[in-house]
């Protein structure tokens, strides 16, 4: 009898509520009624947005610290969606990805700001009479400055999965569907959660004109941290500008310790290792979930449930007859004619389009004169991209090779990612007058500020996950200094650099439309490229300008990665996938 109740005091031991279920309790609740808040507001009559005004006041500051945290994790979670469908398709398809691959370099490529003019029209017709209209509108805008680079990074992690866990993984007959969740999603993890980092430190440069919506003669100011700034700067209130800036700091603060620092530590568990690894640096919210009975009780059903649905044995085989061979081949080339010939009209069609819209207002001569922008804005592209590179590689691998360190740094490099880089546009303005420097030169530096972060994060994650085995076998076999970097380390990290240098150098073709051409009062400078012609056509209303200037832009951009980019990505394939 003494051993039936000393079990069972055990069992109730287990169960019974503690303090840590407490303070489990009390951040579930609370962030679940920010969120039913937050998302009550969202759905407002647009006449109450309208009508509202956004008040300087830092009481203030909460209530729009809220809303823009909602709008960033919304996009965040379409990103995914798109990351996991988009790249999946180019990564698994040799056709798709011939197409699907290319059209992202082209979307990276144009302005986010671009993406406003074509989608807030049809969301206010969906939303008629509602302020979710508009809220999909900035939500999309800043979906667009943060899908990109998190789908080139799975896109790497999909075609460079170590040969030795792919012919694992076909030994145990799993499907496409068991593949995915079991092998492929938790390879990519670490890479993808330091790509999610840096779209949702991005996406702030982009909240500031995501927040205040045109249509036609309407505009609607969405109450956030990014219309406050929009007003600080128009008031020339430098107090509330640091009030925003603070602001923002506490949301980046929250989000990590909240969400990022436990996923990046929860995240080392897919390391590919062969040997036991370093241990996995101590969070705070992890702990506290651990030791609450109540919450792990509650979160089993949640558990076994994915479990259920990413074990589920579901195929995505082909169904019908047995072919021949060449049958198969038939069928292929059948498919091939119909899927070229379907993008074949729809480029076509693009084509006529532009033509009837420009014929008779653009020449030749000023076409030409677009390509020689587009060259010089190419220019600062690769010398820009190539000197963050020989600065940021070195200590992302250092970060990297070293968890405490990186879990130390990693708010560090979140705000530094996330800091406003137009901020800095005056004093840059006020530098160059000062100093009568050349605009064309020191104008170039603003296109790096807030994209040179893409090779950070992606080096800090390529070093994170490489693996302790391949480290403790260049030790052992004294494998120092230059040929440590060379044949050691730049091999392990180089997929991952290859994915954080080309969205760096699409975000930097990006940056150069705010970056060429910068005012400050009545003073403006002016340096000689794409980005600036583009500014100019956008400032003027000039349609026909505009598209030339995104279609040379988006040439250039699909060219240079089609030359550069992919075939150093093909190479990492190729001969870095033991790794």
């Amino acid at each position: 009898m003494s051993n039936i109740s000393t079990i069972s005091v055990a069992r109730r031991e287990r169960v019974a509520p503690s303090a840590w279920d407490g303070i489990a309790l009390c951040l579930v609740a609370g962030t679940l009624a920010l969120i039913i808040y937050g998302a009550q507001q969202m759905n407002a009559p647009l006449a109450s947005v309208s009508k509202a005004q956004i008040s300087l006041s830092p009481a203030a500051l909460p209530e729009y610290a809220l809303r823009t945290t909602l709008r960033m994790f919304a996009a965040l979670a379409a990103s995914l969606l798109f990351t996991f469908t988009y790249a999946t398709a180019a990564a698994k398809s040799r056709r798709a990805g011939a197409v699907l691959i290319p059209i992202l370099d082209v979307l990276q490529s144009v302005p986010v700001l671009g993406f406003l003019s074509f989608t807030v029209t049809g969301f206010m017709a969906i939303f008629p009479g509602s302020v979710a209209g508009a809220e999909c509108a900035a939500i999309f805008a800043i979906f667009t400055a943060q899908a990109w680079n998190m789908a080139f990074s799975f896109y790497q992690s999909l075609r460079t999965i170590p040969a030795d866990l792919d012919e694992a993984s076909r030994a145990f007959r799993l499907s496409a569907w068991q593949r995915f969740w079991r092998l492929e999603v938790p390879f990519a993890l670490p890479a993808l959660i330091w790509n999610m980092m840096m779209s949702m430190s991005g996406s702030w440069f982009f909240i500031v004109a995501s927040e205040a919506i045109s249509v036609g003669n309407t505009t609607i100011t969405l109450p956030g941290i990014g219309s406050y700034v929009a007003l600080a700067i128009e008031r020339r209130d430098l107090t509330a500008v640091f009030f925003a800036l603070g602001a923002m700091l506490v949301v980046i603060l929250a989000y990590d310790q909240l969400l990022f620092r436990p996923l990046v530590a929860w995240a080392q568990k897919f390391r590919f290792e062969q040997t036991m690894g370093q241990p996995t640096p101590g969070v705070w919210l992890l702990r506290v979930l651990n030791r609450a009975r109540l919450v792990q009780i509650a979160l089993v059903p949640v558990h076994k449930s994915f479990v259920a649905v990413a074990h589920a044995p579901l195929s995505f085989g082909r169904w019908g007859w047995r072919r021949s061979p060449l049958q198969r081949r038939w069928l292929n080339i059948g498919w091939g004619v119909i899927w070229w010939g379907l993008w074949a009209l729809v480029g076509a069609y693009g084509l006529r389009a532009l033509y009837v819209e420009m014929a008779g207002q653009i020449g030749w001569a000023e076409v030409f004169s677009a390509f020689k922008l587009g060259l010089m804005t190419l220019t600062r592209v690769i010398v820009l991209v190539g000197l963050a590179s020989l600065v940021w590689v070195p200590v992302g691998v250092w970060i990297g090779l070293r968890p405490g360190l990186a879990m130390r740094l990693q708010l560090v490099a979140q705000i530094l990612a996330a800091f406003p880089a137009n901020l800095l546009f005056p004093v840059a303005v006020v530098g160059i007058l000062h100093f009568g420097l050349n605009p064309n030169i020191w104008l170039s530096p603003l296109m790096i500020l807030g994209t040179q972060w893409y090779i950070l994060f992606n080096v800090i994650a390529g070093a994170s996950a490489f693996p302790i085995d391949l480290q403790d076998a260049a030790a052992n076999f004294r494998v120092r200094g230059r040929n440590w970097w060379f044949k050691v380390m730049l091999p392990g990290v180089f997929p991952y650099f290859i994915t954080g240098g080309l969205t760096a150098s699409g975000g930097s073709w990006n940056a150069s439309i705010v970056a060429e051409l910068v005012t400050w009062g009545n003073t403006r400078l002016e340096a000689n490229g794409l980005g600036s012609y583009i500014a100019k056509a956008t400032a003027a209303g000039d349609y026909p300008r505009i598209i030339l200037g995104v279609m040379v832009m988006a040439v250039f951009v699909t060219l240079f990665n089609r030359l550069f980019w992919r075939p150093l990505h093909a190479y990492a394939e190729r001969r870095l996938r033991m790794i």
